[in-house]
């Protein structure tokens, strides 16, 4: 067709660039450097992955195993711990590093001074609460004492207000019978003194008159 432009406008097409994670190769990976037992540095040597005293004298403490390498001596320590089992060789380090600083504070007696020093202290202090057992048994005895005493002298005293004689009163004799026999007794020897006492007054009496 002639006398008419034609434009033609080119179509974008998206294409994914992001390639698939199922072909992408892996990272790579760190060499992870694994430090050498305190024991190694200190003896220089190689420490090899199944190191006996790895686990037990880590490169953060040099001074555990410098004390009992200092006493025991590294191969005597390797001996100690092969023929141990595993459960058992923490325990064992711990007890060497301690013994080798008792050694290394008393080159004397070592382990077995301080040892007799706290079973010194245990004999003091069961000695101190034996006593201390013995005064408080005794307090209770005293204690028990006094009880009883109080108690006796409660009994007692009650014992003397009952044997006590009330004051004199119509309320003294039960029932009033004495009183009354009393009194009536009273009454006839007074009236038959009386009578007595006029009679002799008039026989007796001198004659005034005669």
């Amino acid at each position: 067709m002639e006398g008419s432009d034609i434009v033609m406008t080119p179509t974008n097409v998206s294409v994914s660039s992001s390639p698939s994670h199922s072909s992408s190769p892996p990272p790579p990976t760190n060499p992870v450097v694994v430090s050498p037992c305190a024991a190694c540095k200190i003896l220089r040597r190689r420490c090899v992955d199944k190191c006996v005293l790895a686990p037990y004298f880590p490169p953060s403490e040099p001074l555990k195993f410098t004390t009992a390498h200092r006493v025991f001596g590294a191969s005597n320590i390797i001996k100690f711990l092969q023929e141990l089992p595993e459960s058992q060789r923490a325990d064992a380090v711990s007890s060497m590093v301690y013994e080798a600083n008792a050694r290394i504070r008393d080159p004397v007696y070592g382990c077995a001074g301080a040892i007799c020093h706290l079973q010194k202290q245990v004999s003091e202090l069961q000695t101190q609460l034996a006593k201390a057992r013995a005064e408080v048994v005794n307090i209770q005895t005293q204690q028990a004492n006094l009880l009883a005493l109080v108690c006796m002298e409660m009994a007692h005293s009650e014992e003397s207000q009952e044997l006590t004689p009330q004051p004199f009163g119509d309320n003294y004799f039960p029932n009033n019978q004495y009183n009354s026999s009393s009194f009536s007794s009273h009454s006839f020897n007074g009236s038959f003194l009386d009578d007595n006492s006029y009679g002799l007054g008039s026989s007796w009496e001198p004659a005034l008159w005669t």
